[in-house]
């Protein structure tokens, strides 16, 4: 399985911060930011990493991470995004990388406590289709949010005023390759976006979409408070423990 980054866009909620840098080079307690999703999937075992990034400052990764020696890799694949276009259309950039494999999708600004090994390996089982990772929150309204009837995701709500469930749908994405014709098939939502939701919601509706629930925490840090929050909870416990 192939692994993917999504580190772009303009992180406007943490503007002025990213007025002179990417929002994903952003220090997250003592690491910049885009190390946690990184070692996130070299800890699944996945070594072949695209890395989709853009704006102003998108050479700075390369300058951060080369060719990924820290990491134990040999080699980090690059893609530039021109603007902004969703997350679904940052992954499109990723179709020739994936080269027909399985793909595990990771957004840049997402950090979890322990691993995704197991639902990395149950993937691999899965003959077809896609699997998302679920979180319990307080919050739900804030994300996309799983309505779940016994073992089956029954659909996705982006943002709901009244959440079906307390379970949001992390920034963690598995997919098969069909998922390129999918980005290709979509309209842009009322935010002007290519929505992953949309992606979701057609694995859905074919039936091949799976899900586990993440243990331990997790937490984006796209806004100030849920950077701060992100920097607490690795000085206090840790992240991406094996």
């Amino acid at each position: 399985m192939k692994g993917i980054i999504l580190a772009g866009g303009l992180g406007t909620r943490l503007y002025p911060l990213t007025k002179i840098t990417n929002k994903h080079l952003l220090p997250v307690h003592d690491k910049p930011m885009i190390y946690y999703p990184l070692q996130t999937l070299v800890n699944a075992g996945i070594r072949d990493i695209l890395i989709v990034t853009g704006g102003n400052n998108a050479g700075d990764f390369l300058r951060l991470l080369g060719n990924g020696k820290e990491f134990g890799l040999q080699h980090i694949n690059y893609t530039y995004q021109e603007g902004e276009g969703g997350i679904a259309a940052a992954l499109s950039l990723a179709e020739y990388f994936s080269d027909r494999e399985k793909i595990c999708v990771v957004l840049g600004d997402n950090i979890i406590e322990n691993n995704i090994s197991k639902a990395v390996n149950d993937f691999e089982k899965q003959e077809s289709g896609a699997k998302i990772l679920l979180k319990e929150v307080p919050d739900p309204q804030r994300f996309g949010v799983a309505e779940i009837r016994g073992d089956k995701i029954t659909g996705i709500e982006e943002k709901p005023t009244i959440p079906r469930s307390k379970f949001a749908v992390i920034g963690i994405y598995m997919y098969d390759s069909a998922v390129f014709n999918i980005t290709k098939t979509l309209k842009p939502s009322a935010r002007g976006e290519l929505e992953i939701t949309d992606v979701n919601n057609e694995y859905i509706r074919r039936g091949n979409l799976t899900y586990e629930v993440l243990e331990g925490w997790w937490t984006d840090a796209g806004t100030f408070d849920s950077l701060l929050r992100a920097s607490n909870l690795v000085a206090q416990t840790g992240a991406n423990k094996i």
